[in-house]
C-alpha cells in the first residue's frame, strides 16, 4: 500500500469513479490506474468498488470506510504543506472562500481589499452557493472557509466563529399601507411576500416566526439574491423581507425599510472551517479582518 494508491481512491470518488478522468488527473495511463486498484484490493483481500464489467459504479461498504481514512490522510498532507509554507513565510498561494451572495456583496468587500493589500501574491477564489453546498465544498477540500447564516451549526465537524448578529427588514415602496400604523406579523401575512429561498439568509427564522403565530404567508417569489427581491418589490409584486444589511439607503431611497427585529428572531452569520484544517497565517489574517468588519456593522 502506498500514498499514490490512496490518493487514487480519493480522485476516483472526486471524478464519479471515471477511470479515464482519474488517470488524467493523476497524470498516468488508464491501465496503470486499473493495475494499482487491483494491487490494492489484492493486498486488502476485499473489493473496494462495486463494478459492472470494467466500469466502476461506486464504493463497497469497506471502500466507504477506507475513503474516510483517505480524506484524513489527504487533509494531513495539505496541513503539512501549509505548515511548511508558513514556516518559510510563503506569500504565494490561494484562498478559497465559499459564501452566499448576501455575504459576498455586503460583508466581504472591505476584508478582501485589505487582504489583497497585505498578501498581493495570494489569489482569491470565491464561490457563491447555497449553505448546504458550501458545507460540501469544505468537506471536499474545495474551500478553506465558508461564510453564511444557515446550516453550519448542524455539522459537528466544523469550527464555528460567530461573525455578526443581524435581523430582517420589510421593504416596501414609498406610501405603502404598511408604512402607517403598528407593524405586525398578521399585517405582513396579509400581503404577498417576496423573500429568500429556503436555506438562504435567515429564511428559517422567517418561517419560524410565522409558524409560531400559526400564520401562512403567501410567498409569491423566493430568491437567493436581495437585489432580485428589491427589483420585484419595485415592480409591485409584494412586500420584500430581506437582511437589514441588504438595504442601502443611498441606492434604495425609493423604498422604505421597516424594522422586523421585534417580530423575527435575529440571525447570526458565521465563519466555518474544518476542525482538522491547519489554517495558514494568511487565512487567519482574513478571518480576523472579517471579524473586524463585522464589528463595524454592529455599531
Amino acid at each position: 500500500m502506498n500514498l499514490n494508491q490512496l490518493e487514487l481512491l480519493r480522485v476516483l470518488q472526486e471524478t464519479q469513479f471515471n477511470l479515464s478522468k482519474a488517470a488524467e488527473k493523476m497524470h498516468v495511463v488508464q491501465s496503470a490506474v486499473s493495475r494499482q486498484l487491483q494491487l490494492l484490493e489484492t493486498e486488502l483481500g476485499s473489493p473496494l468498488f462495486e463494478r459492472h464489467g470494467k466500469r466502476l459504479l461506486g464504493l463497497t461498504p469497506l471502500g466507504e470506510r477506507i475513503i474516510e481514512e483517505v480524506e484524513q490522510i489527504h487533509q494531513a498532507k495539505k496541513n503539512i504543506q501549509s505548515m511548511a509554507d508558513d514556516f518559510r513565510d510563503n506569500r504565494n498561494g490561494t484562498l478559497h472562500i465559499a459564501t452566499t451572495h448576501t455575504q459576498a456583496k455586503y460583508l466581504l468587500p472591505v476584508p478582501v481589499q485589505k487582504f489583497r493589500e497585505k498578501y498581493p501574491g495570494i489569489k482569491i477564489y470565491m464561490v457563491q452557493s447555497s449553505p448546504d453546498n458550501l458545507i460540501n465544498l469544505l468537506h471536499r477540500h474545495q474551500a478553506d472557509i465558508a461564510i453564511c447564516t444557515e446550516k453550519l451549526a448542524e455539522d459537528d465537524r466544523l469550527v464555528l466563529k460567530p461573525c455578526y448578529r443581524w435581523h430582517h427588514v420589510a421593504v416596501v415602496p414609498q406610501g405603502h399601507t404598511l408604512t402607517e400604523g403598528k407593524l405586525s406579523l398578521q399585517r405582513l401575512a396579509a400581503q404577498p411576500i417576496l423573500t429568500y429561498s429556503p436555506g438562504f439568509t435567515g429564511r428559517s427564522a422567517i418561517e419560524k416566526a410565522f409558524n409560531e403565530q400559526d400564520l401562512h404567508p403567501d410567498i409569491v417569489l423566493a430568491a437567493a439574491d436581495s437585489d432580485v427581491i428589491k427589483t420585484y418589490v419595485r415592480l409591485g409584486l409584494g412586500v420584500g423581507i430581506i437582511a437589514e444589511t441588504s438595504y442601502e439607503p443611498n441606492k434604495d431611497s425609493d423604498l422604505v425599510a421597516l424594522d422586523l427585529g421585534h417580530l423575527i428572531q435575529a440571525s447570526v452569520t458565521k465563519i466555518a472551517y474544518l476542525k482538522q484544517l491547519y489554517l495558514p497565517s494568511y487565512c487567519r489574517y482574513f478571518i480576523d479582518e472579517l471579524l473586524k468588519e463585522a464589528e463595524t456593522k454592529r455599531h
